[in-house]
C-alpha cells in the first residue's frame, strides 16, 4: 500500500490525552526494533474495526522508526462468501462450506501469495488478521521472519469442523494473537492477549463542537429535543438490530419521546449486509421515530456527532469481537447496554459503565431505567470514559504490539499477557 495514504500522525500528539511517560515508554519500547520491516496483512482497506485499527497504527509505528506497512488481498464472490462463513463458524455456528468455496478460498491466497511474495520475503514481522489470508502462511515454508495470527472473533466456541480445517494454516504461524483469553483456541505456539483500541484523537472520537452535533442531526432529521438511543453496527444478524427494534418499542411504551437510530454501513467483505437491511427496513414499519442510517464508510465525523448526541448507545449483540463501537461510547460518556457477549463483557461493566442484557425486555428495562435516572447516567458516562483512558486507547496497542515484538525475537514464551484489563478502574472512577 501507499503510505501516502495514511494519515500523518506522531506519537507526541498523544501527550495531553495519555500523559508523557506514556509516550516515554514507547519510545524505548521501540529503541531496539527501529529498522525493522513489520507488514500487516488484512482483507479490507474500509469497513469495521481491523480497517479503522491498522489506519492509524501503522503510520504510528512508523514515527517510532519502524518500518511498517499495511497490504490487502483481493478475491470475488466466492471468496467472501467463504470467509462470511468462517466468521460465523468461528462464532458458534453450525455452517457447511461447499469444497468448492473452499477452493475458491485457497486459491486467492495462493494467487495473492505471489502478488505480496516480494514484501512477505523481506519482512521480518509478519502480523495476518483473520482468518482471510490465513492460508498466505503455507506459501511462504522458507520465511525468514516471524509470523503472527491475529484473530479479532470470538473463537471461543466454533463449530468444530470449520475450526479444524482453518487450523491446519493457523497452527503454521510463530505466535496468535486473541483479544480476550475467552476468545482463544489452544495453539501448538504463543499465545498472546492483545485487546484491540481506538483513536482518541480520529474523526470518530475527536471532541466536536456543539454546532457540528446539531447540524448532524438535522441533516438526519433527529430531533434533539427528544431523547435518543442510538446503535452504531455493520447491518449483520448478529449485531441484533431487530432485537434492537423491539427494545426500542418496549420502552417507548414508558418513554413517549423517545427515538431510535440505527447507523450503519457495510464492508467489502460482508456479503449478508443487504439483506440483512432489507429486514430492518420491514421491521421498522415506516415508524418515523426510527431513522435508519445507511452511512458510508468514511463517515466517521457523522457517527461522531450521532453518538455524542445520544443518551444511551445500545450495543446489543448476539455475538461479538470485541465491540470497539462499545468502547467509542464510552469514550464519548456514554452510558453502552450491551449484549453479554464477547468483548463488550470486558468494557461494560455491569452497574458501573452500562448494563449487560440478553434480551430485547431487558434492554428495554435498562433504557427505562437510565432515563428515569439522570445522575445514575451521568456517573456511569464518567466511569466509562476513564475506563477507556486506561485500557483501551491506541498508544496502550501499540505499546503491547512492540512488547510482542520484542518478545518474539527474544525467544518467546508459552503465554504472553501483555496487558491485564483493570476492571476494578471502574468501581473507583469519579462519579
Amino acid at each position: 500500500m501507499d503510505e501516502k495514504a495514511l494519515p500523518r500522525i506522531q506519537l507526541e500528539d498523544y501527550q495531553r490525552i495519555v500523559g508523557p511517560e506514556v509516550i516515554e515508554q514507547l519510545f524505548q519500547l521501540a529503541e531496539p526494533l527501529k529498522g525493522l520491516k513489520v507488514v500487516h496483512v488484512n482483507s479490507t482497506r474500509v469497513g469495521g474495526g481491523v480497517a479503522e485499527i491498522l489506519t492509524k497504527l501503522v503510520p504510528l509505528s512508523n514515527s517510532l522508526g519502524i518500518n511498517t506497512s499495511w497490504e490487502v488481498i483481493a478475491g470475488g464472490d466466492e471468496f467472501y462468501r467463504c470467509t462470511k462463513s468462517f466468521h460465523n463458524a468461528l462464532q458458534g455456528n453450525h455452517v457447511a462450506i461447499p469444497k468448492a468455496l473452499l477452493k475458491a478460498y485457497e486459491e486467492v491466497n495462493a494467487a495473492n501469495a505471489e502478488i505480496l511474495r516480494p514484501i512477505l520475503d523481506d519482512a521480518d514481522i509478519v502480523f495476518i488478521h483473520d482468518p482471510q489470508p490465513a492460508p498466505l502462511i503455507s506459501h511462504f515454508p522458507e520465511r525468514k521472519g516471524k509470523w503472527i495470527w491475529r484473530c479479532h472473533i470470538d473463537a471461543s466456541k466454533p463449530y468444530r469442523p470449520v475450526w479444524r480445517y482453518l487450523r491446519t494454516f493457523t497452527s503454521q504461524y510463530d505466535a496468535s494473537i486473541f483479544s480476550i483469553a475467552t476468545f482463544a483456541q489452544p495453539m501448538p505456539h504463543p499465545i498472546c492477549l492483545i485487546p484491540p483500541s481506538i483513536d482518541p484523537l480520529s474523526d470518530k472520537n475527536m471532541d466536536l463542537p456543539g454546532e457540528e452535533v446539531d447540524t448532524v442531526c438535522r441533516q438526519h432529521g433527529i430531533d434533539r429535543s427528544r431523547r435518543t438511543i442510538l446503535q452504531v453496527s455493520r447491518f449483520d444478524r448478529f449485531k441484533d438490530p431487530l432485537g434492537v427494534i423491539e427494545a426500542y418499542r418496549l420502552a417507548k411504551r414508558f418513554a413517549h419521546d423517545l427515538q431510535l437510530v440505527l447507523a450503519g454501513g457495510s464492508a467489502d467483505d460482508d456479503p449478508e449486509g443487504a439483506a440483512v437491511l432489507t429486514e430492518v427496513y420491514a421491521a421498522a414499519a415506516e415508524d418515523p421515530d426510527i431513522h435508519i442510517l445507511m452511512l458510508p464508510a468514511d463517515a466517521n465525523r457523522v457517527i461522531n456527532a450521532l453518538q455524542r448526541s445520544a443518551d444511551i448507545v445500545i450495543q446489543k449483540s448476539l455475538r461479538e469481537g470485541f465491540g470497539l463501537t462499545v468502547t467509542e461510547a464510552l469514550w464519548k460518556g456514554k452510558p453502552v447496554i450491551g449484549g453479554n457477549t464477547g468483548g463488550i463483557r470486558l468494557q461494560v461493566i455491569d452497574h458501573h459503565t452500562g448494563f449487560l442484557v440478553d434480551t430485547p425486555e431487558g434492554a428495554a428495562y435498562r433504557i427505562r431505567y437510565l432515563l428515569h435516572y439522570q445522575d445514575k447516567l451521568q456517573e456511569m458516562g464518567l466511569k466509562g470514559k476513564e475506563f477507556v483512558r486506561e485500557n483501551f486507547l491506541l498508544t496502550r496497542h501499540l505499546r503491547d504490539h512492540l512488547a510482542l515484538i520484542l518478545s518474539l525475537r527474544n525467544g518467546g514464551s508459552d503465554r504472553i499477557e501483555l496487558h491485564r484489563v483493570d476492571a476494578a478502574l471502574a468501581l473507583s472512577a469519579p462519579g
